[in-house]
């Protein structure tokens, strides 16, 4: 997903599971995933030609096991590798 305010591109790596077992999604971001995303961000940045901008690239890790299938986000802003879910 990508989104814009002002001067600010978020790029933001979206992982979903229908539980939290064996791992928490965001647990299966890798740091290749997040080379391959810096890549495709900066490919995506130069193609549109947008100007000075800053981006960042975050998680949004989300689990269908509330109560009714109801869905729990956790977001994370500017992520690294080794990713940490702090």
């Amino acid at each position: 997903m990508i989104a814009r305010r002002g001067s600010l591109i978020v790029v933001c790596e979206v992982r979903s599971r229908a539980s939290a077992r064996p791992v928490f999604p965001a647990e299966t971001i890798t740091g290749k995933k997040l080379a391959r995303v810096r890549r495709a961000t900066a490919m995506w940045l130069r193609r549109e030609k947008l100007g000075r901008v800053h981006a960042r690239i975050d998680a949004a890790a989300v689990v269908f096991d509330g109560p009714g299938g109801e869905p729990r986000v956790e977001y994370y802003e500017n992520v690294s590798f080794p990713f940490r879910s702090e």
